[in-house]
């Protein structure tokens, strides 16, 4: 008896990926649990495990290979060493998404310096055949044992990726008559095939193509979206930062050279902890549409976009709001660093009810960024630089940072919007209330 391994979705956004590589060859012994193989997702890369036991018939993806679509055979697995692997191998059928009941917080990547876009956050697909007749995700050893001991699956809770119920689920499952098989529904009339797109303009100028990557694909998907169905509107205001430098440069100070209290403040890092405070303030900033209702987020989580070589992930700061700004300098500088690096984790970059992108370091003065669906706001950060200003009638100079507000106008109207950026700038420009 063969099992077929089939390529994973390693997040709710992906439909293909690259199998960077083989952690084992054809013929090795393959225990639950073992890492089979490394797969580059439209975020990160990640370890793929085995659920089920036996050895490594074949490979039919090699190391390296492009575009390999979710559930797709990428290797065979068999219950004895030499064991004949039982047909060719086919991909099964995706197992339909389940629906989420209200306003998800995840994420996918997002351009133009708004961060990363979250896409609805799909809780794991569920074992149990719902009354119209879902399929059971279930991995094929278990099915054939089931089938053999007489267990209905539908009673098994799975303990597999996604809930998919494996050889050991099936343990405790009580033995009893196999459900009988329901009548194969009548396949349904090929649809007339689909009119084919416009070819694009001809290029006739030297050029070089560069084919786009998992994650480029999903960021042109995603801003296309979000443009086309979230009505935009902006906000600015101009934030005198002179009393935040002064704190940030004393509270440096006050940090050992090295150890775990060690800590080196950001402008960045104090914007986050005031945003944090700001949507404690205005909750209704933190929030989602949904045609239903509106649904505003009981924790502050911040997404923040960090340019990877190629494109941006927003990995996430929770409960922003509560956490002191070491912890905030600290979190971010190790979220960063495996941001860039490939190594988060999925429920690290998929969540949050608000986003920041910050553009200052690159000198930009000022930019609108891209809403992040299902977020209903997304704060564009710029430079902090010397403006002319007047205070008490008279010229003077300041460092000033522009900030632009983008709105979804189905959740945050123009005077909340206003309202939580007069919230903001106050923090900023009297940053003492951050140490409250």
């Amino acid at each position: 008896m063969s099992i077929n391994i089939l390529m994973p979705a390693l997040s709710p956004t992906m439909t293909e990926g690259k199998l960077s590589r083989w952690l084992k060859k054809e013929g090795d012994e393959v225990k639950s649990g073992d890492v089979l193989a490394e797969i580059e997702t439209d975020k990160a890369t990640m370890e793929v495990e085995a659920v089920e036991e036996g050895f490594l018939a074949k490979i039919v993806v090699p190391d390296g290979t492009e575009g390999v679509a979710v559930n797709a055979v990428i290797g065979v697995l068999t219950e004895e060493k030499g064991g004949a692997v039982d047909a060719a191998p086919v991909a099964e059928k995706p197992a339909p998404a389940p629906k989420a009941e209200t306003a998800p917080k995840a994420a996918a990547p997002e351009a133009s310096g708004g961060g990363e876009i979250p896409t609805p956050f799909k809780e794991p697909t569920s074992a149990k055949t719902e009354e119209h007749g879902e399929r059971i995700f279930a991995s094929p050893l278990a099915r054939r044992i089931a089938k053999q001991s007489g267990i209905d699956l539908a009673t098994v809770k799975g303990s597999g990726p996604n809930g998919r119920i494996v050889k050991a689920d099936l343990d405790e499952a009580p033995a009893h008559e196999a459900p009988k098989e329901e009548p194969k529904a009548e396949a349904p009339k090929a649809a007339a095939p689909a009119t084919p797109k416009a070819a694009g303009p001809a290029i006739a100028a030297p050029h070089k193509k560069i084919p786009n990557s998992s994650m480029r694909k999903v960021i042109a998907k995603r801003l296309l979206e979000s443009k086309q169905t979230v009505p935009h509107f902006y906000l600015t205001v101009n934030v005198e930062l002179d009393a935040l430098l002064e704190l940030r440069a004393k509270l440096n100070a006050t940090s050992p050279k090295d150890g775990p209290g060690a800590f080196k403040l950001s402008v960045n890092d104090l914007i986050i902890k005031a945003c944090g405070v700001a949507l404690r303030r205005h909750p209704n900033v933190n929030a989602s549409w949904t045609d239903e209702a509106i649904i505003q987020y009981d924790d502050v989580d911040i997404s923040i976009a960090v340019a990877i070589p190629d494109g941006l992930i927003t990995p996430i700061v929770r409960k922003a709001d509560a956490l002191g700004l070491a912890a905030i300098s600290n979190t971010m500088k190790d979220l960063g660093a495996r941001a860039k690096a490939g190594k988060l984790k999925p429920d690290e970059y998929q969540g949050g009810g608000f986003s920041i992108s910050n553009l200052g370091m690159f000198g930009i003065a000022e930019f609108s960024a891209i809403i992040n669906p299902p977020q209903a706001a997304i704060l564009a950060v710029g430079a902090g630089e010397k403006r002319a200003v007047v205070k008490n009638d008279q010229l003077a100079i300041a460092t000033v940072m522009s900030a632009t507000l983008s709105c979804d106008h189905r959740v945050v109207d123009g005077a909340l919007g206003a309202q939580f950026l007069a919230t903001l700038k106050g923090l900023l420009e009297d940053p003492l209330g951050l140490m409250l």
